[in-house]
């Protein structure tokens, strides 16, 4: 094993690596987890919710027993997954919002190589300029403090944008989220400024579907989190009203890849959408 760190560190990563490497000692082993559970005297099912990663903060000693039980001998590869069980213990930033904030996405978004986001009715977040933020926060959330919270924690998390190794952002969204605006025509100049602004940037590509055309996105946005290591498989994370819904089986993933492929093509081109925002939606 050689878990690679990755420049934006994030303890969601390091714990879905922990449960691939505590699955691939055990299999090696050729026990079950059964067998293991006993060797390493925890109970079956804690021992199935720290392999399958339900069981979100293992314990050192845990992990260690675990490798015992499996005959992993010491040396460097002990080493290293029990280190990858302390990175886990850690907590990212946005543990703090979690009120705001869906924790697991965002600790997935942080390390991600590749973001690719469909949204059907809002603005992508890592494009929304404050004042979009709080118009969209003020539509669902009567509280002041918490309206602050979720503009604080969403600009904190459009830092990942200003690494020196910054991911790639493909952002596709519907013109009827600029449209939504029109109440607040201002919010929306400031918002298509913005958005023409990020879409020089290299590491960023913008489309747009027409808001009068029906598309192959109409059933609800999704975002791919595609990450530089083999290791890490891809994840489609769909939003709901609480953290959200991830997957990582592959015929799944490969249905939203392929969904996104063909919303790619009935959009709008990265230079049409920029002519466009320009002409329609800024204005001289």
């Amino acid at each position: 094993m050689n878990p690679i760190m990755a420049t934006r560190y994030s303890p969601t990563i390091r714990r879905r690596r922990l449960s691939a490497e505590l699955r691939r000692v055990r299999l090696a082993a050729r026990k079950t987890s059964e067998e293991a559970a006993a060797a390493a005297g925890l109970s079956k099912s804690t021992y199935s919710n720290i392999e399958s990663g339900v069981k979100k903060r293992p314990s050192v000693p845990e992990i260690r027993a675990i490798l015992d039980a499996c005959e992993v001998p010491r040396g460097r590869e002990f080493d290293e997954i029990l280190d990858l069980c302390r990175q886990s213990l850690e907590r990212g930033w946005w543990s703090r919002y979690r009120d705001v904030l869906a924790a697991r996405f965002v600790g997935f978004e942080t390390e991600a190589r590749r973001i690719t986001s469909w949204q059907p009715v809002v603005i992508p977040g890592l494009l929304q300029v404050p004042e979009y933020m709080r118009v969209a926060a003020q539509a669902c959330l009567a509280n002041p403090q918490e309206i602050r919270r979720d503009i604080d924690a969403r600009m904190t998390r459009q830092r990942i944008l200003e690494d020196q190794d910054p991911p790639e952002l493909c952002a596709i969204f519907d013109e009827g989220a600029l449209l939504r605006l029109h109440d607040h025509p201002e919010v929306r100049r400031a918002q298509v400024k913005h958005i023409l602004e990020m879409a020089q940037r290299p590491n960023v590509t913008v489309q747009m579907t027409r808001a009068a055309k029906l598309n192959p996105g109409a059933g609800g946005s999704c975002v791919i989190l595609e990450f530089p290591h083999a290791i890490d498989p891809t994840v489609v994370y769909l939003e709901t009203a609480t953290d959200g819904i991830y997957l990582e089986e592959p015929d799944e993933v490969a249905r939203y890849q392929q969904l996104v492929n063909h919303l790619r093509l009935v959009a709008l081109r990265p230079g049409e959408t920029l002519d466009y925002l320009e002409e329609f939606h800024l204005g001289p």
